[in-house]
C-alpha cells in the first residue's frame, strides 16, 4: 500500500482504495467463517408421568431377549394397558445407546415398531412415536438410517389435529434430518417442504418452535444450497414454497411476536441467508425492513427488561441484517433506506451497550452490523456523529482484541468519507485512544490503528501535529521492527517528520 520515492514514503495513488480492498478481503474471511459456523444439535423431549419420574431409578440397558418380550407384548397383548407399559419399558431402555444398537441389530424390530405407529390406538401410536424419538437423538448415523422405514408416517402425521403427536414428529425429524444424507434423500421426494410449509399454519406456539427446530436442521444440511433451498420445484425447495414469507411474519414486531418461535425462525432465515442462493428475493420480500423493525423492538425491550433471553433472538437477527447487507440489491430496492439510518444506528448502540454489560461475546455480531452499516453509506457514518456515539464505541476498545479491530474497522469506514468526516473524528477523544491500541501486542489491532492514522493525515494534515505533540513517534517506534508493520509505521514516520 505504500511505495519508496525519492527518500521518502508516501501513500501510493490508490490508498484509500487498498486501504477499503484489503478490509473487504478481511471481512469476506469473516463472513465465511460465520457462515460455517453451523449450530447443529439434537432436542430430546421427554414428559414421563409423575409416577414414573419419581420410581427413584435409572432406566436399565435392555438386552436382545427384554428388547424382543417388549416388542411382542407391544404387539400381542392381549390389554391395551399392558402393550402400553411394553412400550413404555422399552422407550426408557432405548435411552442408552446400547439397546439402541440392540434394537436396530434385531430383525424386524423397526418394523415391528412402525406398525405400532401406525395402529388405531392413539395411546399405542404415541408410545411408538417416543420410542423412534429415543432412536432419533442417538449421535449413531446407523440408528438414524435404521429409521427410514419410519420417516413416510412421520411426514404424514403432521397433518394430524393433535398437537402433541405433530410437536413429537417435528422433533424426531429434526434429528433424524441432521444425522444422515440418506435420511435427507429419502425425506426430499416424500414431501418433507411442502409438509412443512402446512405446519407453519398451525396456531399452536410448540408446533412453530418445533417446526423452526425441524426446518434449520434441514437448512443446515451441507447439500442444502444446492438441493433443498434454491427454487427449482415446488416440491422440494424452500424458496419455491411460502415458507420464507411466513417465516418473516413470524418476526414482525407486535404483541403476537413469540420469542421461542421467532429465534427458530431467524435462525432458518439466517441459513438460508448465507446459503447465498436469492438473498435478492428475501430483499424483495421486505426482509430489511422486517429485521430492521425487529431490531428496533430489540433495543426497545432491553431498556425494559433484564431478561438475558433477549441475545438469543439479537444474535441470529444482527447476522442476518449483517450478511443481507453485502448483497448488491440492497441499493437496487433502496434496502439501506428501508433502515432510517439514526433509528438503526440508535437501536444498535443500545444493543452494543447492553452486550457490553452482559453478553460481551455478541459485541462482534453488532459491530459486524454495524462495519456493513457504515461501509458504503455516508448517511450511516453521519449519524454516528451527529448522535455523538464515537466515545461510546471507543469505549468498547478494552473489551478484546477482535473487538478493537471491529471497533478501529468501522472509524476507517467514517475517516475513508472524506475530510469533512476526519475534521470531526479529530482530535477528541480518538487520539488518546489510537495511541492506547498502537501500544497493543496485536498485530491486526497495531495494524488497523495504523491504517486510521493514515486517513487522518491524509484528509487532515493537522492531525499529524496534534499526533507529534502527543509523543505519537514514541508510539509508532515500538513496532518498526515488525514485518508485518515496519513498512506502514516507517511511511507514517515519515509522513509525520514531514508534515
Amino acid at each position: 500500500m505504500w511505495s519508496r520515492r525519492q527518500g521518502r514514503l508516501r501513500p501510493t495513488v490508490c490508498g484509500v482504495e487498498e486501504l477499503r480492498r484489503r478490509r473487504r478481503e478481511r471481512e469476506a474471511a469473516l463472513r465465511k467463517a460465520r457462515r460455517e459456523q453451523q449450530l447443529v444439535s439434537k432436542r430430546l423431549l421427554r414428559d414421563d408421568a409423575p409416577e414414573e419420574a419419581g420410581e427413584g431409578c435409572v432406566a436399565a440397558i435392555l438386552g436382545e431377549t427384554e428388547v424382543q418380550q417388549f416388542l411382542r407384548q407391544a404387539q400381542q397383548g392381549t390389554e391395551e394397558k399392558e402393550r402400553e407399559g411394553a412400550l413404555v419399558s422399552l422407550r426408557r431402555g432405548l435411552q442408552h445407546p446400547e439397546t439402541q444398537q440392540t434394537f436396530i441389530r434385531l430383525e424386524g424390530s423397526m418394523r415391528t415398531l412402525v406398525g405400532l405407529l401406525t395402529s388405531n390406538q392413539a395411546l399405542l401410536q404415541l408410545e411408538a412415536a417416543r420410542c423412534l424419538h429415543e432412536l432419533s437423538h442417538s449421535e449413531q448415523s446407523t440408528v438414524a438410517e435404521a429409521c427410514l422405514p419410519a420417516t413416510s408416517y412421520l411426514l404424514t402425521y403432521l397433518s394430524g389435529h393433535s398437537s402433541d403427536f405433530i410437536e413429537l414428529c417435528l422433533y424426531t425429524l429434526g434429528n433424524l434430518i441432521v444425522e444422515s444424507e440418506a435420511v435427507r434423500r429419502q425425506l426430499l421426494p416424500q414431501g418433507i417442504v411442502p409438509a412443512l410449509a402446512a405446519c407453519i399454519q398451525s396456531p399452536h406456539v410448540a408446533v412453530l418452535e418445533a417446526l423452526g427446530y425441524a426446518l434449520s436442521q434441514l437448512l443446515q444440511a451441507e447439500e442444502a444450497p444446492e438441493k433443498i433451498i434454491p427454487p427449482a420445484s415446488a416440491s422440494s425447495s424452500i424458496l419455491a414454497s411460502t415458507l420464507p414469507q411466513h417465516m418473516l411474519q413470524m418476526l414482525q414486531p407486535g404483541p403476537k411476536l413469540n420469542p421461542g418461535v421467532a429465534v427458530e425462525f431467524a435462525w432458518c432465515l439466517h441459513y438460508i441467508i448465507c446459503s447465498q442462493v436469492s438473498n435478492p428475493l428475501l430483499i424483495g420480500h421486505g426482509a430489511l425492513s422486517t429485521l430492521g423493525l425487529l431490531l428496533l423492538d430489540l433495543a426497545g425491550a432491553v431498556q425494559k427488561t433484564e431478561d438475558a433471553g433477549l441475545e438469543l433472538l439479537a444474535c441470529p437477527v444482527l447476522r442476518c441484517l449483517s450478511n443481507l447487507l453485502t448483497e448488491a440489491a440492497v441499493e437496487t430496492v433502496g434496502g439501506q433506506m428501508q433502515l432510517r439510518d439514526e433509528r438503526v444506528v440508535a437501536a444498535l448502540f443500545i444493543l452494543l451497550q447492553f452486550f457490553f454489560q452482559k453478553q460481551p461475546s455478541l459485541l462482534p455480531e453488532g459491530l459486524w452490523l454495524l462495519n456493513n452499516l457504515t461501509a458504503n453509506s455516508p448517511s450511516f457514518c453521519t449519524s454516528l456523529l451527529s448522535l455523538d456515539l464515537i466515545e461510546p464505541l471507543l469505549q468498547l476498545l478494552p473489551v478484546s482484541n477482535v473487538v478493537s479491530v471491529m471497533v478501529l474497522t468501522v472509524l476507517c469506514n467514517i475517516a475513508e468519507k472524506g475530510p469533512a468526516y476526519c475534521q470531526r473524528l479529530w482530535p477528541g477523544p480518538l487520539l488518546p485512544a489510537l495511541l492506547h491500541t498502537l501500544a497493543f501486542s496485536d498485530t491486526e489491532v497495531v495494524g488497523q490503528s495504523l491504517e486510521l492514522l493514515h486517513l487522518l493525515f491524509l484528509y487532515q494534515p493537522e492531525a499529524v501535529q496534534v499526533f507529534l505533540q502527543q509523543s505519537g513517534l514514541q508510539a509508532l517506534e515500538r513496532h518498526q521492527e515488525e514485518a508485518q508493520l515496519q513498512d506502514r509505521v516507517y511511511a507514517l514516520q515519515q509522513t509525520a517528520l514531514q508534515g
